[in-house]
């Protein structure tokens, strides 16, 4: 969604990081599908970019759910 803008604003950074926390999540051909969009996406970012989205997802912590 982030890689092409649908619905949400065009964003490379928080395309590879939501896409590296969902390959940390999958497993077998999905996992390796999810590496090879990291892998494209990376390829059009700069290495700036890369590294802040690493740490993006390094950082990243999901929502406590309201009781």
């Amino acid at each position: 969604m982030y890689t092409k803008g649908q619905g949400v604003p065009q964003g490379y950074v928080l395309a590879h990081m939501w896409i590296s926390l969902a390959a940390l999540e999958s497993e077998g051909t999905t996992r390796n599908e999810a590496l090879k969009n990291m892998d494209h996406v990376a390829s059009i970012m700069t290495p700036a970019q890369v590294a802040e989205a690493q740490n993006l997802a390094r950082e990243w912590k999901p929502k406590k759910e309201k009781p």
